[in-house]
């Protein structure tokens, strides 16, 4: 999120571990705009932030030229802000997965070939795993998601982009446990298999969202058990670019 508050301290840490992947979490929704708030007034709700009316501003976006050309400017000033850091750029993803909206999706495809963008996140979770780990999940951002997950698919297969076969993080967002892990990584399916979380030390801290376990979270990339399931899996560890590597 290179428009986040944070993030000057963690590209200064990213720098210091050269076999860390970092990707461009494009920030369309809730968050601060890199590019100048004048260029893009109609992203941009009462307070200067970048709006959080889904619905509405989904649909405005599909039905003015205007506001998605706005879209474009405020991508590119994300991606030149991110190619300022001096870091290679392993994927590209979207907060809220308003990636796949498909006029955004369509921007950040054109955008993303004047910046060497490589792969894209598209969260298609096989929720049979899910459910065998725990049949009380509920399914409903799968759902909504899986029509635009589909024909995102398709698209980023046509420009020649890179894609995971499965990711997992989007049922159990910001609650990605210790247990739910570990059980992940006894049942991973055939193929490049991308796992996310939203780890942090603490729960409370500004920007949070309500409800996220996030130290939780953390504690699951650190704990024993997880670790030693990655290392039975027989999975090679490592990022989109390592998956790209491999295949050449």
């Amino acid at each position: 999120m290179v428009g986040a508050p944070a993030a000057a301290d963690a590209v200064a840490r990213a720098r210091g571990l050269p076999t860390l992947r970092v990707g461009l979490h494009i920030v369309l929704v809730d968050g601060d705009p890199v590019a100048e708030r004048a260029q893009i007034p109609g992203l941009l709700d009462g307070n200067g932030r970048l709006r959080n009316d889904l619905a509405r501003y989904g649909a405005e976006i599909a039905l003015r030229a205007a506001l998605r050309r706005q879209i474009e400017t405020e991508i590119t000033a994300q991606f030149e802000a991110f190619r300022a850091t001096g870091l290679p750029l392993d994927h590209v993803d979207g907060h809220r997965h308003f990636q796949l909206h498909p006029a955004v999706a369509v921007a950040i495809m054109r955008v993303g070939r004047r910046f060497d963008m490589r792969a894209l996140r598209i969260p298609v979770e096989p929720w049979p795993i899910v459910a065998a780990i725990d049949p009380k999940t509920q399914r409903q951002a799968g759902r909504f998601a899986a029509p635009f997950a589909a024909w995102l698919r398709r698209r980023v297969a046509g420009a020649g982009l890179t894609t995971a076969d499965a990711v997992f993080g989007l049922a159990w967002s910001g609650a990605m446990t210790k247990a739910r892990v570990a059980a992940l990584l006894e049942r991973l399916p055939a193929g490049l298999v991308e796992i996310y979380l939203h780890p942090a030390v603490t729960d409370t801290f500004a920007g949070a969202a309500p409800g996220y376990r996030y130290a939780d979270e953390f504690a699951a990339l650190c704990d024993f058990d997880c670790i030693a399931a990655a290392r039975r899996s027989g999975y090679a560890l490592g990022g989109y670019a390592d998956a790209l590597s491999s295949a050449q």
